[in-house]
């Protein structure tokens, strides 16, 4: 891609950051123009927004929204298609694009924050591996998502990972093998997302459903989220044997001390995310 064309991309924000002070953040993707492509400058901005949170002790959950009538209608083709135009036929640039993009998408599972999409419009190819990537997810009732890379001779290989981590394998290779739309209704089914609201409504049901989560104990939920993807990943036996190791170091935390007190004296904890 040329310099002028991505000068012209990051003129305006790509990004907004709005921090409530339950410490709840609201990260949208502002390129509603580009139906919120997923180009190598929006990668960037997630991936250094994602750094930035990760180390914000200030922000106990992160909403991730976006502007226009997509929530994100994946990498950007017009990106792609510049591309192979050079002398390579474009392999440096996809295997930039593509290394970028796993990079800032396990940026969000390692997140120490629970990261809840609220998806309103269509969430296409890595647009909806953004969705599934994300810890839960609230769609409004009008809200479509697609993995549609097979329609044009793109098997959408990289969605496909997030997509057979959260859904039945089943429903995944539906997604993935007919490249279909589907509605809300659906995802809520398959399980790519975790509940629908009514249209326009996703914003405001994954903000209430992010203040929830903000009024734990962050420490207690930056064990239990880092715990789930790890058992996740391993044998049913080495699963236990991790998490009863992690739950002995979380009784041991003043937190878990705070928290069964307060249970059992029937008042409400003070929590000091430690």
């Amino acid at each position: 891609m040329n310099t002028a064309a991505r000068v012209a991309q990051t003129d305006a924000p790509l990004l907004r950051r709005d921090l409530r002070a339950d410490g709840v953040l609201t990260l949208t993707l502002s390129r509603p123009q580009a139906r919120n492509a997923l180009s190598i400058a929006m990668l960037d901005a997630l991936s250094a927004a994602f750094a930035d949170i990760s180390a914000d002790r200030g922000v106990r959950a992160v909403v991730l929204a976006a502007e226009g009538p997509a929530f994100s209608s994946g990498h950007d083709l017009k990106e792609i298609t510049a591309a192979r135009n050079g002398a390579d036929k474009g392999r440096a640039f996809f295997e930039d694009t593509l290394t970028r993009c796993a990079k800032m998408m396990q940026q969000v599972v390692a997140l120490p924050q629970p990261v809840i999409a609220a998806v309103e419009g269509i969430a296409s190819a890595a647009g909806c591996q953004l969705v599934a990537t994300c810890d839960l997810a609230i769609a409004g009732d009008k809200a479509q998502f697609c993995t549609p890379g097979v329609n044009i001779g793109l098997f959408c290989s990289t969605p496909m990972v997030a997509l057979s981590r959260n859904l039945s394998r089943k429903h995944a290779m539906e997604m993935l093998l007919s490249g279909d739309m589907f509605d809300a209704a659906d995802a809520e089914r398959f399980g790519l997302v975790n509940r629908v609201a009514p249209a326009g409504g996703a914003l405001d049901a994954a903000l209430a459903l992010a203040g929830k989560i903000a009024s734990k104990s962050t420490m207690t939920v930056k064990i239990g989220k880092r715990a789930f993807y790890e058992q996740a990943e391993i044998k049913l036996g080495e699963a236990y044997d991790y998490a009863s190791r992690v739950m002995v170091e979380n009784l041991l935390a003043r937190d878990a001390d705070e928290g069964i007190s307060a249970f059992v004296q029937k008042r409400a904890p003070s929590w000091e995310d430690r």
